[in-house]
């Protein structure tokens, strides 16, 4: 299979290349994840709109980060929890809760372990959650408003994690002191769905 191209601002297409430097400007240089997917315009402008959607979720900072590297453990994506992890550093997110997900552990906060089988859930039954898993959600403290968030999260990380997996995508620099490996590929899934 022929290797996707990293782009910069001036070798990408002429559409995505304001995606580009929007992204410089917030990371200090393109992401490779960025520079990936500019090959198709529409690609980088909806995953950065998804992502910018997802920041404005009702989910606290330290929720979305429950989200967010839940799926990028189900999907064992390297690149996005290396840099999930640097963004959940840079928002000040509690030491313990980036380590639980990094461990791909469960959470003693029952609220956020709620959120994290809730995720798992959906994204290991495409959608399909029993009445009862949605109950146990909502009953968890979460809102109808919350399960619509965590299946637009899962769009926008189906995006980013698919695209790694085609492309292997390198981690960025900035990402590296944060490398990851999945402690044990997709049997968390399974048994959270299944408890």
């Amino acid at each position: 299979m022929s290797s996707f191209t990293i782009h910069t601002v001036e070798t990408a297409p002429e559409n995505a290349r304001p995606a580009l430097e929007r992204a410089a400007k917030a990371y200090g240089a393109v992401p490779n994840l960025i520079g990936i997917l500019a090959e198709a315009p529409v690609a980088v402008e909806a995953y950065q709109a998804l992502g910018n959607l997802v920041k404005l979720s009702s989910f606290t900072p330290t929720e979305r980060t429950v989200v967010w590297q839940t799926l990028n453990a189900y999907h064992n994506c390297e690149y996005c929890m290396a840099a999930h992890t640097t963004i959940a550093h840079t928002e000040k997110i509690d030491q313990a809760v980036i380590e639980t997900a990094r461990n791909v552990g469960s959470y003693d906060d029952p609220r956020l372990e709620a959120l994290r089988v809730f995720t798992l859930t959906l994204a290991d039954k495409r959608g399909w959650a029993e009445d009862h898993e949605v109950d146990a959600f909502l009953a968890a403290g979460f809102t109808r408003q919350n399960i619509l968030e965590v299946i637009t999260t899962i769009a926008q990380k189906v995006m980013s994690n698919y695209t790694n997996h085609l492309a292997k995508t390198p981690v960025d620099d900035g990402f590296a002191k944060h490398e990851w490996k999945h402690p044990n590929p997709r049997q968390e899934a399974a048994e959270a769905v299944a408890g």
